[in-house]
């Protein structure tokens, strides 16, 4: 596998060795060994799988407390992936990035613990997987509003289609040092 180091300290693009010839392909979506190797130590205990349809934004989401790191990846179609650094004391806090997942290729993001995360669909549908370092509480859940001034993030869908909930987030200047991570 190929990593890629992201300007912000945890996140890791990973690109799998696909294996493929005329009956398909092969990859190894997780080994704990391996990816032990490049710093990946939580236990995983939960995974989950959504589908979406062209356009649909989801996020930006973020647990605390119970905060989850997540591995993330497409089974199918294309996702624009967005993280926010929400580490008061980390360089990069406050600012996001983007990644482009395809199911054609397999990438992976593993985002740790302390950063929101959301993603927008731009093929038809798309199948999301990820695999979360603790379980879903919805007690625990928080985001930030997608289209925030204050992050300028360039979502490439002209109208996404948005869940009420995601509609109500606040901006991240609004978040108290409560819903922030040290």
């Amino acid at each position: 596998m190929e990593i890629q180091v992201s300007a912000f300290p945890g996140l890791l693009f990973i690109k799998p060795k696909i294996f493929g010839d005329s009956r398909g392909w092969f990859y190894e979506s997780w080994n704990k060994a391996q990816y032990e190797c490049i710093g990946i130590t939580e236990n995983f205990v939960q995974d989950n799988i959504s589908f979406s349809s062209k356009s649909v934004l989801r996020g930006l989401h973020y647990q605390k407390p119970y905060s989850q790191g997540k591995l993330v990846s497409v089974l199918h179609g294309e996702v624009w992936d967005v993280v926010v650094d929400l580490r008061k004391s980390a360089p990069s806090f406050g600012k996001w990035q983007g990644f482009t997942l395809t199911g054609e290729k397999k990438e992976q993001l593993y985002v740790p613990e302390g950063f929101a995360h959301g993603f927008c669909v731009l093929s038809e549908t798309a199948l999301f997987q990820y695999k979360c370092t603790d379980k879903y509480s919805p007690e625990s859940e928080h985001g930030i509003i997608w289209n925030d001034p204050s992050l300028q993030i360039p979502w490439p869908v002209d109208a996404p289609i948005i869940s009420e909930k995601d509609s109500h987030h606040p901006k991240i200047l609004e978040l108290t040092d409560e819903l922030l991570f040290d």
